[in-house]
């Protein structure tokens, strides 16, 4: 299963990844929610993980950008 996982605090998102990827998942990283929404666009996710406090667009933006 392919996931984005949208997070700003880089060590947070490392050891979120780290275990997904421990039970099979494949992750993609996004570092704010402008690369996020862009990279969520452009692939195929089964399941996006979004912080809501992020640089640029808050993870309540991209989400609202993503339903439209």
């Amino acid at each position: 299963m392919h996931v984005l996982l949208i997070e700003d605090e880089r060590p947070m998102a490392y050891a979120i990844q780290y275990g997904l990827e421990a039970h099979a998942f494949a992750v993609d990283i996004a570092h704010d929610g402008a690369e996020g929404l862009w990279l969520a666009t452009q692939h195929a996710y089964a399941a996006i993980v979004l912080d809501l406090m992020l640089p640029g667009l808050n993870g309540y933006q991209v989400c609202a950008e993503l339903r439209r």
